[in-house]
Order: C-alpha cells, then sequence, then structure tokens
C-alpha cells in the first residue's frame, strides 16, 4: 500500500525540499506545491524506462571537480575577452564529439560539465547515444577540441561509470 501511494520516498522528499528552495516561500499554497509535486513526480518518474547507474571508482571525481572548477575560472576569462573583442574573430559553430560513455548518466554528467564550462554547450545527443553536439563559442581546430573533452572530462567520467 505504502509502495502504491509513494513509490520513492527519498524522490518525493528530494523533490519537496527543492521546491521549497526553489520557490524560496513557506505559504501554505506552495507547501501544497510542493507535496503534490512530491507525490506525482515518482509516479511519473516509475513509468520510465530506467537505466541504473553502475559506479565504478568514485573517487576520481575529487580532482575532476578541481579541474573543473579551474577551467571555468579560465573559460570565463577567455570568454570575457572574446565577446568584448571583435566579433568578427569568433570562430562559432558545432562539432560532434564521439563518445566511448554507454551509460546515460556518465553521458548526462559529460554533458552538464561541457554546459557548465563557458563558451561550450551540449546542445544534443545522438538516437544511438554514440555523439554528443556541442556548440563552441570560438573553436578554431575541431578536432583538438574534441581531443580535450575527451581527455580532460570524459575519460575520468569513463571510470566513474564503466
Amino acid at each position: 500500500m505504502r509502495r502504491r501511494l509513494f513509490p520513492s520516498i527519498p524522490q518525493s522528499l528530494t523533490v519537496f525540499a527543492f521546491w521549497l528552495l526553489m520557490a524560496e516561500d513557506y505559504a501554505p499554497g506552495t507547501l501544497l506545491m510542493a507535496a503534490l509535486l512530491a507525490w506525482l513526480m515518482p509516479h511519473l518518474a516509475a513509468r520510465l524506462e530506467r537505466e541504473f547507474a553502475r559506479l565504478g571508482n568514485v573517487w576520481i571525481l575529487i580532482p575532476l571537480v578541481f579541474r573543473l572548477m579551474g577551467d571555468i575560472v579560465i573559460a570565463n576569462i577567455t570568454v570575457a575577452r572574446q565577446v568584448l573583442g571583435p566579433e568578427a574573430r569568433l570562430r562559432s559553430r558545432f562539432v560532434w564529439v564521439p563518445l566511448d560513455l554507454t551509460n546515460i548518466h556518465g553521458i548526462s554528467a559529460l554533458a552538464s560539465i561541457i554546459t557548465l564550462t563557458p563558451g561550450t554547450l551540449s546542445s544534443e545527443l545522438s538516437e544511438d547515444r554514440r555523439h554528443l553536439l556541442v556548440h563552441c563559442l570560438d573553436v578554431d581546430d575541431p578536432q583538438a577540441m574534441i581531443d580535450d573533452i575527451k581527455r580532460r572530462y570524459e575519460a575520468p567520467m569513463l571510470k566513474v561509470f564503466p
């Protein structure tokens, strides 16, 4: 009976908490909406096809986070210089990045990392999950950019999501 009403209590609690955090309000209407979503979202999620994450070496994430923070700082400075400079010098383009990752959770994490880094944006995953379309604000050598993403971000993610 409890399982039918609340398929995933942790997911319900998470949805409830995040709704309140995003609303930044504790009025009765907000609490009611949070409760409704906390009940509804696990029911909707239960109908989706699930692919469970198989985690490997999660300790790889610690140096990856530090690398990502450094890359974000450097990319912010680079993008600021590019945006404030002459627009004609920008070489904006879409690039398909071939993926070795097969787990959707790993692909999602990689796409998020790419999007977090200023100047790049993950925009599409191919139907077969073998290529990720990335928009780059300024790239002169697409292959070098692909190699950089695969070496800096995808290689560690392959160890986390084998």
